[in-house]
This record gives C-alpha cells, sequence and structure tokens, in this order.
C-alpha cells in the first residue's frame, strides 16, 4: 500500500498536464472563490496575497486551508515559509508554532485584530484554534507595523474570520478521519449561513473538531509508557462559534459587532521514555542513567476563550479616516492532575486543580489622514486592561486556597508615515511607545520573610518601551517588487516571568524588562509571465531576552529569570508558483533559519553549564502540485519536509545535572488528496497525511502521527 500511494503521488508531480486557474470564479458564481475575509478584522501585511490554493509569504487563503487539510492553526500556519510548527511535549504537550525562530511569548495571537493574550503566561495552544471558519491567516514576520498594537517582537498572526459577499450565502462540509489502520479516528464539521444585502449583512458560523485517537507510525517501537497503534490520551474535543453584523451606510462606512466562543477539552499523551527508554539515543550522545522522573498525568476538562468586538471605519471628509476597535474577552481553564494514567483518583501529593480565569477589556482608534497625494499620516491609540485571577485545590488535604489576583493595564500610542518619494518608491516610517501598569500582583503561599503560607502581594513595578520601524518599498516595473526594512520592537513579560515561584524552586523578578529585537529584511516579488517568485533574506538581534538562570546567593535548585540574553537570528525563504496553463499549479517553498544563544556573564550568577535553543529545524520545505485533469476533477499532491531540530532530553544524563540535547532527526512527509465536484458547488474528495508513514519526533519522548487518511464532502451556495 505504501509503495503504491508513493507511486501515484510521484505520478501525479510528474504529470506535464497544462493547468486550469483554480482561482477563477466559476460561472454560476457559487464558486466561493470571491474575497470573504472580514476587511474590519485585517492587519497589515507586506506581501502579495495569493489566490485559491496558492501558498503566499504572509497569507494563506481558506481554499489553501481546506485543500491541504489543516483544521488546526499550527497545522495550517507550518507551510507558510518562515513558520515551524512544534510541540512543547512534557506535562502540557501544547502545540507550537515560530515565526523565523520567535515564539508564542515573541509573537501575539488577533482573530480580527483582537488579541488573544493569556497574561499569567501567555502558553497558547495553537491546536486548539480552528481553520475552518478563517477566511485568511496572516503573518506579518519580522517588520509588524505599530499600528496593530504592542508585544510584536519577531511578527504577528491574525485569524481572519468570513465576511458574507452575496444575498444568500451557505456553506456545510464534514470530514471523516481515519487512522493508519482505517478505523475512526474523529470527525470535523463546519456550517456557515449568511446574507449581504445592501446596507447590512449579517452571518453565523460553527466549527467542531473532535479527535478520538490518532495512530503512531508503523516503526515505533513500543515503551512501558506507550504501546503500539493508538496514542493514548490523544483525544481532543473543540468547537467555535462566530456570529457577526455589520452596517455599511455608503461606499466608504462600515459598523460591525462580532462575537467568537471557542471551547476545548484534551489530554495530554505521556512521554514514551520516561521511566525507561527503549529506543537508543543517535550515535556520539552521552549515556542515560536508566529511570527518570515519574510523569506527570494531566488533562483539561475545559479551555474556554470568548470575545465580543466592534470594529468600524469611518471616513471624515475626503481626506481622513478613523477606525475603531473595541472588545471584551475571556479565558476558562481548568488543569486537573491525577495520581495514575486511569486519570480517576486525586488523593497523592501530586494531584491537583489549578483555576484560570481571565478578563480583558479595551480598544484602539487609528486616525489616517492624507496629508497631501503623495503622503499618508496615521496616529493610532490602544488600551487594553487584563484581569488573571488563579487558585489551586491540593491533595490529598482538598485544601483550595483563596483567589488571587493580577490586574495590569497596557497602553501604546504610535505615529507611521506613507510617503510616495516617486511613482515607484515609498518610504514608510513608523513609531511607537508602549507602556505597562501593574496595579496589584498576589500570591498566595509563603513570603520571602516566612511565615505561615497566606495571601500576599508582590512589590509593583511598571515598564516602557520605544520602538521604530522602517520600510523602503520599489516597484520598477509591473509585476517587479522590491523592498528593505528594519523594525526595533519589544515584548513585555508575562506574570509567569516575572513572579512564579515554580513550585519553590524560582525567585520573583518583579522588576524584569522587556526583551527587544531588531528585524532586518530586503527581498522581493518578480513575476516571469506564468511564474511568480518570491523571497527575503533575514536578519534578527535580540537584546535582553529572558533567560534562567541562579541568582548570587540563591540555594541550589533555585532560579531566576533575568535580561541576560543576546541571540542572533538569520536566513531566507523562497516561495514559487507556477500556473502551467489550463489544467496545472505548482507551489513550493522554502526556509533556512540559523540562531545563536548567548547568556552573559554576571558577577555573582551561575549560569546553565550547557544552553542550546530547541524546536526550529534549520531548513524546512513545502511542495505541491493541482491538477485538473477534467473541470471538476483536483488532484493535489504535496510533500512536506523539514531538518533536524534539537531537543532536551527528558531522562538523566551522565554526569547529572547536565542537560541533554540531541537532534531529533528529519522528516519527510507524502500527502495526497482528490477532489471531484459531482454537481456544480458540491465536492467530495479522499486524502492521506504521512503517506510514508515516517516515525519521526519534534521533541523528546513526543512521536507525531503516523499514516491516517480522510473522506470529505463540502458544499456551498
Amino acid at each position: 500500500m505504501r509503495y503504491l500511494l508513493s507511486a501515484v503521488s510521484l505520478l501525479a508531480l510528474a504529470t506535464p498536464a497544462i493547468a486550469q486557474d483554480r482561482t477563477a470564479p466559476s460561472t454560476d458564481g457559487r464558486g466561493g472563490d470571491a474575497d470573504t475575509s472580514f476587511g474590519l478584522g485585517q492587519i497589515i501585511v507586506t506581501a502579495p496575497r495569493p489566490q485559491g490554493i496558492a501558498i503566499g509569504g504572509e497569507t494563506l487563503g481558506q481554499e489553501a486551508i481546506y485543500t491541504f487539510n489543516r483544521n488546526s492553526l499550527d497545522e495550517a500556519a507550518s507551510i507558510i515559509p518562515g513558520v515551524t510548527a512544534s510541540n512543547t511535549g512534557g506535562s502540557r504537550n501544547e502545540r507550537l508554532i515560530f515565526v523565523r525562530g520567535f515564539d508564542r511569548f515573541q509573537v501575539p495571537l488577533s482573530i480580527d485584530g483582537i488579541r488573544v493574550y493569556l497574561p499569567a503566561d501567555n502558553r497558547l495552544d495553537y491546536g486548539r484554534f480552528l481553520t475552518p471558519d478563517i477566511a485568511e491567516i496572516q503573518v506579518a514576520k519580522g517588520y509588524a507595523s505599530v499600528l496593530d498594537g504592542p508585544g510584536a517582537l519577531g511578527g504577528a498572526i491574525n485569524l481572519v474570520t468570513r465576511k458574507p459577499t452575496k444575498a444568500l450565502e451557505t456553506e456545510a462540509r464534514g470530514t471523516l478521519n481515519l487512522d493508519r489502520d482505517v478505523d475512526y479516528g474523529g470527525y470535523n464539521v463546519f456550517g456557515l449561513l449568511g446574507t449581504k444585502q445592501d446596507k447590512f449583512y449579517v452571518q453565523g458560523s460553527y466549527t467542531r473538531n473532535v479527535q478520538d485517537h490518532w495512530d503512531l507510525a508503523g516503526g515505533f517501537t513500543p515503551t512501558v509508557n506507550q504501546s503500539a497503534g493508538a496514542r493514548d490520551l490523544s483525544a481532543t474535543r473543540d468547537w467555535r462559534v462566530n456570529a457577526k453584523a455589520g452596517f455599511t451606510p455608503n461606499a466608504t462606512d462600515e459598523y460591525a459587532i462580532s462575537y467568537t466562543r471557542q471551547e476545548g477539552r484534551k489530554n495530554a499523551p505521556l512521554n514514551v521514555t520516561d521511566d525507561l527508554r527503549t529506543t537508543p539515543l543517535p550515535a556520539g550522545s552521552a549515556p542515560i542513567v536508566p529511570g527518570s522522573p515519574t510523569p506527570r498525568f494531566w488533562s483539561w476538562p475545559y479551555w474556554n476563550i470568548e470575545s465580543l468586538y466592534c470594529l468600524s471605519t469611518t471616513a471624515l471628509g475626503d481626506q481622513a479616516t478613523l477606525k475603531t476597535r473595541a472588545y471584551r474577552n475571556e479565558f476558562n481553564n481548568l488543569l486537573r492532575s491525577f495520581n495514575d494514567r486511569t486519570q480517576t483518583t486525586q488523593t497523592l501529593g501530586r494531584a491537583f486543580n489549578s483555576y484560570y480565569a481571565d478578563r480583558a477589556y479595551g480598544g484602539s482608534a487609528q486616525l489616517d489622514v492624507q496629508l497631501l497625494p503623495e503622503d499618508r499620516f496615521s496616529l493610532a491609540a490602544y488600551y487594553r486592561r487584563d484581569k488573571h485571577v488563579e487558585y489551586q485545590q491540593g491533595f490529598p488535604s482538598g485544601f483550595t486556597e483563596p483567589p488571587q489576583e493580577n490586574l495590569e493595564d497596557t497602553y501604546s500610542i504610535a505615529a507611521e508615515n506613507l510617503l510616495a518619494i516617486t511613482p515607484a518608491l515609498s518610504l514608510t516610517l513608523g513609531t511607537s511607545y508602549d507602556w505597562r501598569d501593574l496595579k496589584k500582583a498576589q500570591e498566595y503561599g509563603t513570603p520571602r520573610g516566612g511565615g505561615a503560607a497566606r495571601l500576599f502581594s508582590y512589590p509593583l513595578a511598571n515598564s516602557s518601551a520605544f520602538n521604530w520601524q522602517g520600510r523602503l518599498e520599489w516597484r520598477p516595473e509591473e509585476g517587479t517588487t522590491l523592498h528593505a526594512s528594519i523594525s526595533r520592537r519589544s515584548r513585555f513579560p508575562t506574570i509567569f516571568e516575572r513572579f512564579s515561584t515554580q513550585f519553590g524552586t524560582a525567585a520573583s523578578n518583579p522588576g524584569l524588562d522587556p526583551e527587544r529585537a531588531t528585524n532586518y529584511e530586503i527581498g522581493g516579488t518578480r513575476a516571469f509571465g506564468p511564474i511568480a517568485v518570491e523571497a527575503a533574506a533575514f536578519y534578527s538581534d535580540i537584546s535582553k531576552a529572558i533567560v534562567s538562570i541562579r541568582p548570587a546567593g540563591a540555594p541550589a535548585g533555585v532560579s531566576q529569570r533575568q535580561n541576560l540574553g543576546d541571540a542572533r537570528y538569520y536566513g531566507a525563504e523562497l516561495s514559487v508558483t507556477a500556473r502551467l496553463g489550463a489544467t496545472l499549479l505548482l507551489g513550493a517553498n522554502y526556509s533556512y533559519i540559523h540562531r545563536d544563544f548567548d547568556i552573559r556573564q554576571r558577577p555573582g550568577v551561575i549560569l546553565p553549564l550547557a544552553f542550546q535553543l530547541t524546536d526550529v529545524p534549520g531548513q524546512k520545505g513545502f511542495a505541491y502540485a493541482d491538477w485538473s485533469p477534467t473541470p471538476r476533477l483536483h488532484v493535489v499532491p504535496s510533500i512536506e519536509a523539514a531538518s533536524n531540530r534539537t531537543t532536551l532530553a527528558s531522562t538523566t544524563p551522565t554526569p547529572p545535572g547536565v542537560p541533554l540535547y540531541y537532534r531529533t532527526g528529519s522528516y519527510v512527509q507524502g500527502n495526497f488528496r482528490i477532489d471531484y465536484e459531482i454537481v456544480d458547488g458540491m465536492q467530495i474528495g479522499i486524502g492521506g497525511r504521512n503517506l510514508f508513514d515516517d516515525n519521526y519526533q519534534l521533541v523528546d519522548g513526543f512521536p507525531e502521527p503516523g499514516r491516517s487518511f480522510f473522506a470529505s464532502v463540502r458544499a456551498r451556495y
């Protein structure tokens, strides 16, 4: 079976047919190819916007998300050049996204331009964010406009919801997921109903993803924690609803209110090498001492986010436009720790229930003024208040802590000027000033001075940062753009980084400074007839990076986060799309990144004996084809590959106390999809992921899914 599927994929890639432009609207107007993006919810990205299933340098559209069957944010974003998906491993087992090497703390996530932020630790699990109801994913890399708010140290990610484009717009989808043995693995459903009238629009959508389990690859060697076949504790449940209504009184103004709620629950699969490692490390690695820390048995009964927001744009005469955003967000989370893998009892000291309840509200206003025909000036103001409440129930006593509250305000003022120096040359300059006002920081436990456990407050400290950026763009001829940019940005540390004692193993640092990064980029786009090329080279210089060290006078085993890190990230990206005639579309992208990190020595500070950056491969690529031998049939093979990445072993190395880093190994995934339009507006499809059944892992002890299959149906009107 493996070799048959591989041969079919390679045959389709090699077929010298002539392509149909899949982005062209269907003649009956029901092809779903109109721009369904909610324009008020977009952020500023500078790369060209792709069409159909083409993958852009900074934007991924809905048709590509559907065709490549990427139902969660981490899966979808990972096929964009410069963006890498990974996994935290450990007890949390959260899905991650890195943008040119920058992590989830350094690259903010937004839905319709409204930031999703968890003030406690911002440990967003990108696997919880579903994509079927998303019109496009925007990823600003390196250069993220100061007008879109603070925190974009290395870029920004924005999920743009959909908006109706016709008097009656409907869509329904269903996907059945099958495991390696073609048994039931879960399902995904999506439904949308909307209408666009002369002066208003209304839309509602719902998507649900159920993962019963997924299968390990055939080459996986069973361990004491994991047998072959279905991955234990891999079940998840997620759903999201979005509703919006808009008023468009004229051609320039728009006012909309939108509501989004998503709910999820998940388990955390165990590290397959805990207790006993049965698979040897690569040659040259340090030996492993048998035995390791006891696994932690964690689950999340609920992981919920809710957002209500109002967006608007209003023309103020012929030369000015006012854009506003106002919102209220909620995040509620329960983490449960059990005695053992059965997840039925909580009687041991490691068992607990940890509750988070976050509330945020805020808004922004942006005024754009056309000072001259060739000069536009923008001024923006941003405000957000975050209230975080947490408490924990411990066992065997069953005692529940009193709620602990953190309250903080964030502000930003930004200005940007876009000047057309000549018709072909433009210069954008921007600056912003961000500051934070911490009003409350509570903790329950034993204060530094000792005594009985009680509710106490940490010392309060505020912080601020100045940011600036510039971008030069030259369009020497039609179909060609060249650009160069520099952006100096910052991001504030979370509550966790400033105050968490990590069960007595860390000391707080209220005065922790913001991290800083200067991002440089040169690049361009070029159209050679049916071939489009997009390329960029980048360099990032990070200073005041937050690292965990042992401070002077601290007892053994106690660390503190300080601004002692310096890093350099550099690399390049290349994307190529070729539309060859009426029936064949070819596309590929490639990313290269190198990262160096240093920890500065300070008197009395004990630095880690060894430290390496993890989770990001040096090279990654994605290639695909869309072959349409008949107008109703689409055959879409794709190949996804990545080189080695560094990971930290969870087992105890020799000598004790020295972290053991090793390379996970590269991987190549072969994927395949066939869609057939049985009648106008209705498609059926089948496909598979990881068809070569590659056995690989992104982080120590957590293998990724093996071969899987799916069958889907989609109807649109």
